[in-house]
């Protein structure tokens, strides 16, 4: 066991309030104890210094292995950007080279206290095989479309990803109506009917593939998914930033996540997502990160702060998702998005843990520590990430990977693609 002491605990079980005078214990990859001090036998015993323990952040949208295209394909819109940059570029992309990509984004996870990704890329044994290696957490999302996969495939890797153990597990899932036929958007809605699983996919990104999509089916995105019964078993939508009054509706019924990605909406161009009313709505709202390729850091502090700032802005109101508001979305909503027991700290969950470091300039005075987080807090206040009861990543150092072999030997795959 490995024991927590001396440390402010911030559970997210139902408040948002800061325990003093507690410790936390985790046995293998689960945590096994929160309260007063008590005897116990232990591998390890960490002196938190005051510093807080907090449920780690869940990247609720990622492109992992997209790494290989930071701050190359930049200011385009995103039709351009994907057409004329992205895509040809993903062409010459192969199974080993998406690893070592995907290890990369994995260590920029965990330097920004992030414990999980919703990770969606037509090479999943890639990220998966990154994941098992670096003991981090994925979700693989299916990325069926007219060019890549099919739903045969999606279904195989269904049964095989959800068997695979090592903290990896699937859902069903496309890239976007507008890459994806009808004839295989209602393949997929039988697989999701065969098994009751969501389904999940980009939707409403832009203003031009909503309206694209009402031209060429005389209703929106979320209509047609809905119409298709693509969301009768719940699901996640990306981006989500431009919506009808019908179509929160639907979302609501449906208990369907809206995955917002304001760091790479903002950088695209794309709009911003109507958050505050989503929230207002009942809707429940969880943070991505999008690809590195679009936004370009996988950071999710800049993430909160880009979420609760922008809807200020949109909205006029200085009250609109207020801080809590925010860590809910980055910690808990999206661990229940993914399927993942970690959304809060209790004894029985997963043991997906951050150390926050208070004992730096942008998060003194401990006013409210909550909300230092979200507004002032970075990267550089991430002490230590522990992932299903290992510590992957303390004190700037990585456990389970060797950074200068993943940075030489991406460096070495973008030099084929010269």
């Amino acid at each position: 066991m490995i024991r927590f002491y001396n440390c402010k605990i911030l559970t997210l079980d139902g408040n948002f309030d800061i325990t003093e005078g507690c410790e936390l214990w985790t046995d293998g990859d689960k945590i096994a104890y929160i309260g007063k001090e008590k005897e116990g036998i232990f591998e390890r015993e960490i002196d938190c210094k005051g510093n807080v323990i907090m449920p780690g952040f869940k990247n609720a949208h990622a492109h992992s292995p997209m790494t290989f295209l930071r701050s190359y394909a930049e200011d385009l819109p995103l039709d351009r950007w994907l057409n004329e940059a992205v895509f040809p570029m993903e062409a010459k992309l192969e199974n080993d080279d998406a690893l070592w990509f995907s290890k990369l984004a994995v260590m920029e996870y965990l330097t920004s206290g992030i414990t999980a990704a919703f990770d969606m890329y037509f090479l999943p044994h890639a990220i998966a095989e990154a994941a098992k290696e670096t003991g981090f957490t994925s979700v693989l999302c299916g990325a069926v479309n007219n060019f890549v996969s099919s739903p045969d495939e999606l279904e195989k890797d269904h049964l095989y990803f959800n068997d695979y153990g090592e903290g990896i597990s699937h859902q069903l899932g496309f890239h976007a109506e507008y890459t994806t036929d009808i004839k295989i958007l209602e393949k997929i809605a039988g697989i999701s009917h065969k098994y009751k699983a969501p389904v999940s996919a980009h939707c409403a990104e832009t203003k031009k593939e909503v309206d694209e999509c009402v031209e060429r089916h005389g209703k929106t995105p979320v209509e047609l998914f809905n119409d298709l019964g693509l969301l009768d078993y719940g699901g996640s939508l990306f981006h989500c930033n431009y919506l009808s009054d019908r179509d929160i509706e639907i979302i609501k019924e449906k208990n369907i996540y809206a995955v917002t990605n304001p760091g790479s909406n903002c950088k695209l161009a794309s709009g911003i997502a109507p958050v505050d009313r989503l929230l207002k709505e009942g809707v429940k709202v969880a943070i991505g990160t999008d690809g590195p390729a679009s936004n370009n850091a996988l950071d999710m502090f800049r993430e909160m702060y880009l979420v609760t700032v922008l809807q200020k802005v949109a909205t006029g109101n200085a009250g609109a998702v207020p801080a809590e508001k925010v860590i809910e979305m980055a910690c808990c909503n999206g661990a229940v998005a993914m399927g993942i027991d970690s959304d809060c700290l209790r004894a029985g969950k997963n043991a997906d843990i951050i150390l926050i470091d208070l004992k730096k300039p942008n998060m003194q005075p401990e006013n409210n520590i909550v909300k230092n987080i979200v507004y002032s807090g970075s990267k550089e206040n991430v002490a230590l990430t522990m992932v299903r009861g290992k510590i992957l990543y303390e004190k700037s150092r990585f456990n389970t990977v060797d950074e200068y072999e993943v940075y030489d030997r991406c460096r070495e795959i973008m030099g084929k693609f010269e």
